[in-house]
């Protein structure tokens, strides 16, 4: 019925990614197609659109419903409804089964064209046009000779089919931290939507947060921040006190800008927590030799905050 994926051992600052289609019916009546990207470290299977059974009170009209897969039933969500366009037939339809975020999903798809395996510095971040054209549900963007495709925020789109995974009903420990407004927080995510949720969850805490969405902006923001301390005469670890990182971002993954962050000099101390949906056992290793001091499975939006504040009652107890 379907064709399972085989978990690549993912090189260094590598990923593959697959490119799948959605035919979409313009006004006209033409037909455009659409090239989109999702990490293969996400994908369980590719199968045939299977019968599908209505699921009542679903609360986005893209849920098409469920189905069984070797026993598991599975919600099966129609990509493009969901990014508001009309999908051009079903006929030859292909439904990609993920896992991620601990929920397994499927999603349906007009069809599925090829894996790409590239260094993460090829994905690039999009811009304001392309979010507003996506319902803010692109992270990346991957020119392949003549074609574009975009890689698309799946924790998002998840989240439309079960509110549990959506981070913004999560209520975390919101009590103030002791002299948490001296500590100045770096979050990293691709996700505008997350960054907000993030930077929302640990100011409430006290802390102050700077954002980046990349790996590549963040460690930008860290050399910055280092002259700006070597000019004052202090440590960079007095300007920026903790990391947390996503681990998927376009220009610069979160292990790769763990490592950076460990081979500098000056900021080799500094504590860094991953924050993923990916976080695997393979993963988890990973990131442990990157030199992660934690790492957090999305959407344990409570369990992270806990981290952060331990880590930071760490510093203020030095």
């Amino acid at each position: 019925m379907g064709v399972a994926m085989t978990q690549h051992k993912q090189v260094d600052n590598q990923l593959e990614i697959i490119e799948f289609l959605i035919d979409e019916t313009r006004p006209d009546g033409s037909v455009y197609s659409g090239h989109y990207g999702i990490n293969v470290a996400k994908v369980l299977e590719i199968i045939r659109l299977p019968e599908v059974t209505n699921v009542p009170s679903k609360h986005d009209p893209s849920v098409l419903g469920a189905f069984s897969l070797r026993g598991k039933v599975l919600p099966i969500l129609d990509l493009a409804a969901w990014l508001d366009k009309n999908m051009a037939g079903t006929e030859n339809a292909k439904v990609i089964v993920t896992e991620f975020s601990g929920v397994q999903a499927a999603f349906l798809v007009s069809a599925v064209r090829s894996i790409h395996r590239l260094t993460w510095d090829r994905i690039e971040a999009p811009n304001r046009y392309v979010q507003a054209y996506s319902r803010d549900s692109i992270t990346g963007i991957l020119r392949i000779d003549d074609r574009v495709l975009f890689v698309l925020d799946m924790e998002k789109i998840l989240a439309s089919m079960d509110s549990s995974l959506d981070m913004s009903r999560i209520e975390v420990d919101s009590t103030p931290v002791e002299d948490a407004g001296q500590f100045n927080l770096l979050v990293a995510d691709d996700s505008s939507s997350l960054r907000a949720i993030l930077r929302s969850s640990l100011e409430k805490s006290g802390f102050t947060v700077t954002t980046a969405k990349s790996g590549r902006e963040a460690w930008d923001l860290l050399l910055q921040a280092q002259d700006e301390a070597q000019a004052e005469g202090v440590p960079v670890t007095d300007r920026i006190h903790l990391v947390v990182s996503d681990i998927e971002m376009p220009e610069m993954d979160g292990h790769e800008l763990t490592v950076k962050i460990r081979a500098n000099p000056a900021t080799r101390d500094m504590p860094v927590i991953l924050f993923s949906s990916l976080i695997t056992e393979a993963l988890r290793l990973k990131g442990v030799r990157a030199g992660a001091d934690r790492q957090v499975s999305k959407p344990d939006l409570p369990g992270l905050n806990s981290i952060v504040r331990e880590l930071i009652a760490e510093k203020l107890h030095k």
